[in-house]
């Protein structure tokens, strides 16, 4: 979490939303290969949301548990890694607090979400610590595409388990005919 953080351009987040950008535009290259879609949990919540806004015409994106989304506020309310590490480093580093959100403000989801088009499907769990539910949901009311979200009140971070990949399953089908 903590690994480039003073510098947009050597953040590790960087490293990760460019190769998955570049996986897609592979993807894509391959004669073939039909509809794109993205997907992930977590992390790679993070990465398909990032994905969303950075490329163009995807056919869906299946958004699980979105890591990485309101950063600032993550670290502010949960004591969960990995948030925790972000907010050991600013304990440690006072002086750097603003530098290291000025960066992390370049892969938050949320400022993704307010750029992507790709129509999405969230899932949230309300008893999530390590994506709690404020950060899915700031991200979720900032998406600018046709989206729609999946709560589960009695769920954490695992989601909304093997009923949620029907809900993934169908809504994939859909999309790419």
């Amino acid at each position: 979490m903590t690994s480039g953080i003073h510098d947009p351009a050597a953040y590790y987040y960087r490293r990760l939303y460019t190769d998955a950008v570049r996986a897609v535009e592979a993807a894509r290259a391959h004669p073939g290969i039909g509809p794109v879609a993205v997907g992930g949990a977590s992390q790679g919540g993070a990465i398909a949301l990032a994905v969303s806004a950075l490329v163009p015409d995807l056919a869906c994106a299946l958004l699980d548990v979105p890591f990485m989304c309101h950063i600032r506020h993550a670290t502010q309310i949960t004591p969960e890694y990995p948030y925790a590490e972000l907010a050991a480093y600013c304990r440690a580093f006072k002086d750097q607090v603003e530098r290291v959100f000025e960066t992390l403000a370049y892969f938050d989801g949320v400022n993704f979400a307010a750029r992507a088009r790709t129509p999405a499907l969230f899932s949230v769990g309300l008893q999530d610590g390590v994506t709690p539910p404020s950060t899915v949901f700031a991200a979720y009311n900032h998406y600018a595409g046709e989206k729609d979200i999946r709560v589960y009140p009695y769920n954490g971070h695992e989601g909304g388990e093997s009923a949620h990949v029907m809900e993934r399953v169908a809504r994939a089908k859909k999309a790419l005919g």
